[in-house]
C-alpha cells in the first residue's frame, strides 16, 4: 500500500535559472525517478507550514548557499545560522526521527554549530556526487523512517489487508466484495472506501493477535501504548469508556460491596452500581448557579469523612464488610474541573482498595507539564503502597481515535500487582468476540501520536490555541465597553500576558470571584484550559436573572445552522473543547459566527432569516424576532427560577429507599406503575432519571422523589408545552400522548 509521503525541499532557488536552481533540480529529478514524490519549496514559511509538514513529510532537504552561510572572512552569518536553527527547532519538536539533509556549494559541517549538526541525517555537496546517488541515499534514510512508522498492530493490519488473501471467515461482506452486488451497497462501499472494508476482519486472523487474550500485536500494541503513557498496564478496549468502566468495576466490585462514587459520575457507573449489586456511598460535588459541576470538598476524601458517611447510610451501616471496594471520581468534570490526584492519593492508599479516575475527558494530560499531579498516572507521581490505581480514558475525545476507541490504564501499587489473567475475565464480561479492527487500529495511532516529543508538542499546541480564543473573546468584549454586551469565556479573570503561562494561572482559588464554588482547597483544583465554557448575558453566579437574557439553547441552535456543532448547551453556558484536532480557523470562525449573531439579535431579525431550516421546521417561530424569543424563553426560565431548581435539585438530600440493584430488579420483573409526574413525590424511581443538559445522573434506580425534583420535571413539562422544538430532554421521562395532549410519566417501583 503505498502511502503518499513526499520528500520536501525547501531552496530559495529551486525554480530559479542559475547553477544553484539547476543542482537542486536535478537532484529533484533523481529522486521522483526513483519512485518518490517530491515537494519543493522556497522557503518554510512559518511554524505552521512545519507542523504540517512534518506530519505527511518523509525527509526534509535544506538548501544553504555559501554566501548566505558565512560572510567573506570566513565568519558564520548569524541570521542563516539562527534562520537554519530555528527550522530545525520547530521539526525536531514536533517529530525526533524525520531525516533532515542540509544541501549546499562548498562549505562543510566546520561552518555549522554542532546543536544543528547532530539533528541532521547528512550534509549532502553539490556536484559532489551523481544526483542519483545521492537520491538513492537519501531515499534509504526516507524509507527506513516510514517502515519504523507505525504501531505494531496498525502494521500488521495494513499488510493483512494488502496481501490479498482470499476471506472465508466473518464478517460476511467478505472484505467488502458483498457491497459490490447492490446499488446501495455500492453506494457504501464507494463511502468508506476499500482499506477500511477490506481491513474488518474477523479475529480468527492469527497474524493480527487477539483483543480478547492480549496476543500478538494486539499485546506489543498494547505494551507500546502502556510505555507512552507511562502506566504498568494498558487495555485497549472497542466499545467506549462506558465499557471501561463497567470491566473495572466487575473485576473487583461484588454484591454487598461498599463503594464511593462521586455523585455526578458518568451513567456508566451507575450501571455498574447495578450490575454488581453494590452500596453506594456518594461523594456531593459543589456547583455554581450557571449550572457547572464544581468539585467534591477536600474533606470529604478523609477516610474518616467517608467512614462517617458510611455509618450514617442504612444499607452500608449493616454490610459486612465497612471499608470500601472502591472510589470512582470524575477526573475532569465536563466543563474541565480536574482533583490533585497525589493529595487524593496521599489520603487514601491503605483505606480503599482501588481508585478509579474517570478521565474519559483527560487522556492528554500526562504529555504535558501544565497537568503534574492534576492526573491519575504519571512518571513523577508516587506510587501508592496499596492502592491499585485504574484510570478510564476516551481516546477518541480528546486525542485521535475514531469513536468508542477507549483504553484502561494500570498503575500497581508499591505491595501490590494487578492480576492481568483475574481481570481479563471482566474484560471478557464485557468485550465483543468480533471487535472492531479499525477501533483497535485508532487506539494504536492514537497512542503512536503522543509519543514524546509530540505529544507535548500537539498537547501544547490545544493549549495554546484554547487561550488564544480566550484572548480573543476578550479583546471583542472590551471593544463593545461596559454599555454593551458580549459572551464570556468561565473561566481566570487574568490571562497569562503571552504564550500559555504555567498551570498556577489556572489553579481554582477560594478567594477566586469567577467560579462561583464554595470550599475549594489550596492547589487541590484546577480548570484545563482547553475546556471552554462560554457564558450567554442573562444570569450571574449568585443565580439572579439580568432584564436582558440569551438563552444558551438559542445561541447553539443558531451556531448549527451555520455549520457550528458545540459539545453541551445549559441555561445561560454552552461548552466546546479544543482538542488536538482544533485550528486557528476553527475558533475565528466561531467567533465570527458569535458576532454575527450579536448583530443579528441586536437587530431583531426574524428567524426566517436567520435560521431558515429551523423556521421551516418549526414554522411557528419564523417571524419571531430573535431577541423577542430570547426574550419569550429567558423570562419562563426567570418564572419558574430555573436556575436555582436546577442547582437545588442536584445538592438535595435525596433518599435511597433501596439498593440500586434491587429497584432494578423491580423494573426487570415489571413490578413497577407509571405514574404522573405530578403523583411522583415520595415515590421510588425504577430507572435513572438524568437531565439534558448537563446529562448527569440526577437520580439512580432505588431513590425517592422529592418536591424540588418534581418542580424541575414540571417545569420541563411546561417549557415542552410552551416552546416546541427546544424541550428540555430529561432520560427516563415517559411521554405520552393523551386525548391531544402531553403527558409525562415516569416508571417507579410498584406500591
Amino acid at each position: 500500500m503505498k502511502f503518499k509521503f513526499p520528500i520536501i525541499i525547501f531552496d530559495e532557488d529551486f525554480r530559479s535559472e542559475n547553477i544553484s536552481g539547476s543542482g537542486i533540480r536535478e537532484l529533484a529529478e533523481a529522486i521522483e525517478n526513483a519512485g518518490m514524490d517530491i515537494v519543493g519549496l522556497t522557503s518554510y514559511l512559518d511554524q505552521g507550514s512545519i507542523a504540517q509538514l512534518s506530519s505527511r513529510a518523509s525527509a526534509f532537504i535544506y538548501s544553504i548557499d555559501d554566501d548566505e552561510l558565512v560572510d567573506e572572512d570566513e565568519n558564520a552569518n548569524p541570521q542563516a545560522v539562527d534562520s537554519l536553527r530555528q527550522f530545525i527547532g520547530e521539526v525536531r519538536r514536533r517529530n525526533p526521527d524525520i531525516p533532515v539533509f542540509l544541501y549546499g556549494e562548498t562549505r562543510t559541517s566546520r561552518h555549522i554549530p554542532s546543536d544543528i549538526l547532530r539533528e541532521l541525517h547528512g550534509f549532502i555537496h553539490m556536484f559532489e556526487d551523481t544526483p542519483d546517488f545521492v537520491a538513492k541515499y537519501i531515499i534509504r534514510e526516507a524509507k527506513k523512517y516510514l517502515q519504523a512508522l507505525a504501531p505494531p498492530f496498525f502494521k500488521e493490519l495494513v499488510r493483512y489487508a494488502e496481501d490479498g488473501s482470499y476471506s472465508w471467515h466473518c464478517p460476511g461482506h467478505s472484505g467488502g466484495v458483498a457491497f459490490l452486488k447492490s446499488p446501495v451497497g455500492q453506494m457504501f462501499h464507494q463511502f468508506f472506501g476499500e482499506n477500511m472494508l477490506r481491513a474488518d476482519v474477523c479475529n480468527a486472523v492469527d497474524e493480527l493477535g487477539q483483543l480478547l487474550d492480549h496476543t500478538g500485536p494486539v499485546a506489543k500494541s498494547e505494551e507500546n501504548a502502556a510505555r507512552i503513557f507511562n502506566c504498568d498496564h494498558l487495555f485497549f478496549v472497542t466499545n467506549g469508556t462506558s465499557t471501561s468502566n463497567k470491566i473495572v468495576w466487575n473485576s473487583t466490585v461484588a454484591p454487598g460491596d461498599i463503594v464511593v462514587v462521586d455523585r455526578n459520575c458518568h451513567k456508566s457507573i451507575l450501571h455498574s452500581i447495578i450490575i454488581t449489586g453494590a452500596i453506594p456511598v456518594f461523594l456531593m460535588p459543589t456547583r455554581n448557579q450557571y449550572g457547572i459541576i464544581g468539585p467534591i470538598p477536600k474533606r470529604e476524601f478523609s477516610a474518616e469523612a467517608i467512614k462517617a458517611k458510611i455509618a450514617k447510610n442504612k444499607f452500608a451501616a449493616n454490610a459486612k464488610n465497612k471499608t470500601p471496594r472502591i472510589l470512582t471520581i470524575t477526573q475532569s468534570t465536563y466543563d474541565g474541573v480536574l482533583y490533585n490526584v497525589e493529595q487524593i492519593k496521599g489520603e487514601l492508599d491503605n483505606y480503599i482498595d482501588t481508585l478509579h479516575f474517570d478521565e474519559a475527558w483527560l487522556p492528554h494530560a500526562t504529555f504535558h507539564e501544565y497537568y503534574q499531579d492534576m492526573h491519575a498516572i504519571s512518571q513523577t507521581g508516587d506510587r501508592a503502597d496499596n492502592t491499585v490505581i485504574f484510570a478510564t480514558q476516551s481516546t477518541h475525545k480528546l486525542l485521535a481515535g475514531i469513536s468508542q476507541a477507549s483504553q484502561i490504564l494500570v498503575q500497581n501499587a508499591n505491595l501490590r500487582q494487578l492480576d492481568t489473567h483475574r481481570f481479563n475475565e471482566s474484560y471478557l464480561m464485557h468485550s465483543s468476540t468480533s471487535p472492531q479492527y479499525s477501533i483497535i487500529a485508532s487506539c494504536d495511532v492514537a497512542a503512536a501520536m503522543m509519543e514524546q516529543p509530540g505529544g507535548r508538542t500537539l498537547v501544547e499546541e490545544s493549549i495554546n490555541e484554547a487561550i488564544e480564543f480566550r484572548r480573543a473573546m476578550l479583546k471583542v468584549d472590551n471593544e463593545y465597553g461596559d454599555d454593551d454586551w458580549w459572551f464570556k469565556v468561565w473561566g481566570p479573570d487574568t490571562l497569562p500576558e503571552e504564550g500559555i503561562g504555567t498551570r498556577e494561572n489556572w489553579i481554582i482559588r477560594q478567594q477566586d470571584s469567577w467560579h462561583g464554588f464554595p470550599d475549594i482547597s489550596e492547589d487541590f483544583n484546577m480548570l484545563d484550559p482547553i475546556k471552554a465554557t462560554l457564558v450567554t448575558p442573562g444570569l450571574d453566579l449568585k443565580g439572579d436573572f439580568a432584564d436582558l437574557g440569551i438563552p444558551a439553547v438559542i445561541v447553539t441552535k443558531y451556531l448549527s445552522e451555520h455549520g457550528i456543532i458545540v459539545e453541551k448547551t445549559g441555561l445561560y453556558s454552552f461548552f466546546i473543547m479544543f482538542t488536538i484536532g482544533i485550528t486557528k480557523g476553527r475558533w475565528n470562525s466561531l467567533v465570527t459566527e458569535l458576532q454575527q449573531f450579536k448583530d443579528d439579535f441586536d437587530v431583531n431579525a426574524p428567524l426566517y432569516r436567520v435560521m431558515p431550516q429551523f423556521a421551516a421546521k418549526c414554522p411557528q417561530y419564523a417571524r419571531v424576532g430573535l431577541a423577542d424569543l430570547c426574550k419569550k424563553i429567558h423570562d419562563i426560565y426567570r418564572q419558574y427560577d430555573v436556575a436555582r431548581i436546577t442547582t437545588d435539585m442536584y445538592t438535595s438530600e435525596i433518599e435511597t429507599a433501596m439498593l440500586p440493584a434491587d429497584a432494578w430488579a423491580k423494573m426487570a420483573h415489571r413490578d413497577v406503575e407509571r405514574v404522573s409526574i405530578d403523583e411522583l413525590e415520595g415515590r421510588i424511581t425504577a430507572m435513572l432519571v438524568t437531565p439534558y443538559p448537563p446529562g448527569i445522573p440526577l437520580m439512580v434506580p432505588g431513590e425517592r422523589f422529592n418536591s424540588t425534583i418534581i418542580k424541575y420535571l414540571q417545569f420541563a413539562r411546561d417549557f415542552n408545552k410552551a416552546f416546541p422544538g427546544f424541550e428540555t430532554d430529561v432520560h427516563g421521562l415517559i411521554k405520552q400522548n393523551i386525548n391531544g395532549e402531553s403527558k409525562y410519566f415516569v416508571d417507579v417501583v410498584a406500591e
